[in-house]
């Protein structure tokens, strides 16, 4: 059970910091005034962006278990 919670642990590390990257690169360089932000568009498509992250990392993540998903098939072979 402890494979998984470290798994999502790191799952979600990653989302969050790739919403708020998103939402930087989204923001800009402030040429626009900060309360002209669409800030409803920026959710959204930093929202778009954990949830993807978090689909990505089922395929595993390098830094948990050597980079393999605990949600990944096992190989009935390997365990005997």
């Amino acid at each position: 059970m402890d494979e998984y919670r470290e798994w999502a642990v790191a799952a979600l590390t990653r989302a969050v910091k790739t919403a708020a990257q998103t939402a930087v690169a989204l923001i800009g360089t402030g040429a626009v005034g900060f309360t002209d932000l669409d800030w409803v568009k920026i959710a959204s498509v930093s929202g778009v962006a954990a949830v993807v992250s978090l689909l990505t990392s089922v395929a595993g993540l390098p830094e948990v278990a050597g980079g393999k998903s605990p949600l990944a098939p096992v190989d009935k072979e390997a365990r005997a």
